[in-house]
């Protein structure tokens, strides 16, 4: 199994509700779910994981670099896959939609600010909080 070579890549026991969680977040649709998305998906498909089990295996996979924890509208905390590709954010402030987007212009001007203050450019995260055009 797939997620089986993950969990060992990552330095981590192949546990059952690792795998189950690990299965859950790579087969969904929705690319960025809270641990209670998690849960409540693994509870329809019929999963018995408890939600302080699911925090804390996706604290372990955010400690072990399998996903990325992100902190959208205000700490609600939502976890990605991670797929070692760079992108950015947008929330939407109405419904919560998050859109991913990618812009090499905007990385590039990120990187001349940070050169022009004098710094190196670790790490950056981008959100953009939007509402649609026209709506309230």
């Amino acid at each position: 199994m797939v997620e089986n070579q993950e969990l060992r890549k990552a330095g981590l026991k192949v546990t059952l509700p690792r795998v189950k969680i690990l299965q859950m977040l790579d087969g969904s649709n929705e690319r960025h779910m809270s641990a209670e998305d998690v849960y409540k998906a693994l509870m329809e498909a019929g999963e018995d994981v408890g939600l302080a089990t699911v925090y804390r295996v996706l604290t372990q996979f955010e400690a072990a670099g399998l996903v990325v924890r992100h902190n959208f509208d205000g700490g609600h905390a939502v976890f990605e896959l991670a797929d070692g590709e760079h992108h950015d954010h947008m929330v939407c402030v109405d419904s919560g939609e998050v859109v991913e987007f990618f812009d090499p212009e905007i990385e590039r001007r990120q990187r001349e600010i940070v050169k022009e203050h004098g710094f190196e450019l670790v790490d950056h995260n981008l959100v953009l909080y939007v509402r649609k055009a026209g709506g309230k």
